[in-house]
């Protein structure tokens, strides 16, 4: 019998990243009762926000979703995320489902007449190296055997048990290895064992006070859970030992927004813009600085 895969836990912080949510995006998505919470989220449900993304980038209102939405309801009282398991698309001014290249009115019952995740997947699986960490020297050589398993196979959810217990060997053999405890933290960490990886990543700090990543990590899980106040500690913890971490500033920038500390989440912004304007995400600080300093009036016209 095959064993079940492991299903990643995504945070409101990775969604954020993956589908580059502005802050009215973000509060049309919630409006919406897609997004909810900071964390607990699967990749069913990133389909289903991209698809509410696509739908509101291609003109339809935040209205006109939720009343298709409840009308797919009532026709399918079986249908657990409609905007997962269907297909929704702006015709002129009208919401129309399609299912198996069938087209229908969900509201009215009226025919009219496959989900691309592929390029999501590469998104959610391009966050995976994010808060990983490489030893620039290597530990002793049974440890460095199985450190470089774990390495391959981290990025595989369908290996992230083996890569947990590879982790778990490299540590037993050097409970001084810190790269290992962050890795292994990190790890636990998308699989929704946050009270083990809450242990790896201090474990990590322990062993390595100098392991930014760690301290960023550590971040991130408080966020996840829905600690802002620990995060934000943490992030600037991993700032003050390296002040040039972009991702630091973007995530301490977003608990400082989420916080309602907006002023203080400006320099973090700029700063972010500073060392990675050419990234996909750029775009959510500028959105940010935008709500802090709106263009002047006429600009642009």
């Amino acid at each position: 019998m095959t064993k079940p895969q492991p299903e990643r836990v995504y945070g409101l912080r990775e969604l954020t990243r993956i589908l580059t949510l502005t802050p009215k995006r973000a509060a049309q998505l919630r409006r919406l009762e897609l997004l909810r919470g900071d964390a607990g989220y699967t990749f069913r449900d990133l389909l289903a926000l991209r698809a509410a993304s696509a739908l509101l980038d291609a003109g339809a209102s935040v209205r006109q979703i939720k009343q298709t939405l409840a009308a797919l309801r009532r026709q399918d009282p079986g249908l657990e995320q409609p905007l997962a398991e269907l297909r929704l698309v702006l015709d002129g001014d009208r919401l129309l489902a399609e299912s198996d290249r069938v087209r229908f009115d969900p509201r009215s019952g009226q025919l009219v007449l496959g989900l691309d995740s592929g390029g999501l997947a590469a998104d959610a699986t391009a966050t995976l190296r994010t808060g990983l960490v490489r030893p620039l020297a290597p530990p002793v050589e049974q440890a460095e055997t199985w450190f470089e398993r774990a390495s391959e196979w981290d990025g595989d959810p369908a290996r992230w048990e083996e890569a947990v217990d590879a982790y778990r060997r490299v540590v037993a053999i050097d409970p001084t290895y810190a790269a290992a405890w962050n890795n292994l933290g990190l790890l636990l960490h998308r699989m929704g064992r946050y009270d083990e990886a809450d242990a790896a990543y201090r474990t990590a700090l322990e062993q390595d006070p100098r392991c930014c990543e760690a301290a960023y990590n550590l971040g991130s899980l408080h966020e996840d859970r829905g600690a802002i106040e620990d995060a934000i500690r943490d992030y600037r913890a991993a700032l003050e030992l390296a002040p040039d971490y972009a991702d630091a500033h973007f995530n301490l920038a977003g608990a400082l927004s989420r916080a309602g500390r907006g002023d203080e989440a400006v320099r973090h912004w700029q700063r972010y813009l500073d060392l990675d304007a050419g990234s996909p995400w750029a775009r959510i600080a500028r959105a940010h600085l935008e709500l802090v300093e709106p263009p002047e009036k006429g600009a642009g016209e």
